[in-house]
């Protein structure tokens, strides 16, 4: 073996350990807030998060590339992408408010079949055999694992499903400003408006849904928990970034499973949740359907040469 292929095995691996350390800690953020369940409404702790968030990114925007940093083309793009994170932050954290985390991380990640779908039907990407065979048996195991739910909770349950549909939104619109000159002013605005959106809902629903009235200004342990999942997901993402500078996409997407596993272990282990053998037949179903769409788009991408 030449020393260079011994030094992009070792940056592979240091990739993948990356990418492990990324995805497991997402569930950890997921974490905190079901533990603020009862504590302060969803959207108005989705909000608060997502601000903290706009005004970290917008200071280090500030400092890293001044004013210019702030000019960003076809800002409607990143309005839209802002509403498709208020959409899918508000969905999924008012799921784990009233459902097990496990079962809410497993129906999000029909996340990757959606985006397959979303990107032949906006982007016009042709789409494989095996994505529609992946997308059916994804869909199967969501309805496998929501039967149970929508018993135990109402029509509710969907919530994951539909954050899921927004997420996948929001990626195919992250591939249309992909040309954008600054990764940075991308990830300020895409927070930036979701904060907007999200403060905005929070109002009207103070005022004009019961069940969203904010009580009260929130205690400090509410700001620090929202601040340390702003903390969090920033560091996960960064990580995550730093790993596909190590290794290829493709080797990185399989671990995103490790957030079932980790999201299980938390429902379990500190939330006291069951999980039944029917969620985890749908959830290893949705897992085998991601599996085999990695290995189909694998099998596609196109061979450099040594």
């Amino acid at each position: 073996m030449t020393e260079k292929h011994q030094q992009e095995r070792m940056a592979a691996a240091g990739g993948i350990t990356l990418a492990l350390l990324a995805f497991a800690g997402f569930p950890l953020g997921d974490a905190v807030i079901k533990s603020m369940a009862g504590d302060w409404p969803a959207q108005a702790v989705a909000a608060l998060r997502f601000s903290i968030g706009a005004l970290a990114l917008g200071i280090i925007l500030l400092f890293r590339e001044g004013r210019q940093g702030f000019s960003v083309n076809r800002p409607w793009l990143h309005m839209a992408r802002g509403f498709s994170i208020f959409v899918g932050t508000i969905t999924f954290f008012s799921a784990i408010y009233i459902m097990p985390l496990a079962d809410a991380v497993a129906i999000s990640f029909v996340n990757p079949i959606l985006t397959a779908l979303f990107s032949g039907w906006f982007l016009k990407e042709k789409m494989q055999p095996r994505t529609w065979i992946a997308t059916i048996v994804a869909f199967c195991g969501v309805l496998i694992m929501l039967r149970p739910n929508v018993a135990a909770f109402g029509w509710v349950a969907i919530l994951p499903l539909i954050s899921a549909i927004a997420m996948a939104a929001m990626l195919i619109l992250n591939r249309m400003v992909s040309s954008q000159r600054s990764v940075f002013a991308a990830q300020f605005y895409s927070a930036f408006w979701a904060a907007t959106f999200l403060v905005i809902a929070t109002v009207i629903g103070h005022w004009l849904v019961p069940v969203m009235a904010v009580p009260s200004v929130p205690d400090w342990d509410v700001i620090l928990r929202c601040a340390l999942v702003a903390l969090t997901a920033t560091g996960c993402h960064f990580l995550l970034f730093m790993a596909t500078m190590r290794t290829t996409a493709a080797a990185i997407a399989p671990i995103v499973y490790i957030q079932l596993l980790v999201a299980t272990a938390i429902s379990v282990f500190v939330f006291g949740d069951p999980i039944d053998r029917t969620s985890m037949m749908g959830g290893l179903l949705i897992i085998f359907s991601g599996l085999l769409l990695w290995r189909s788009e694998r099998k596609a991408a196109p061979v450099t040469a040594a």
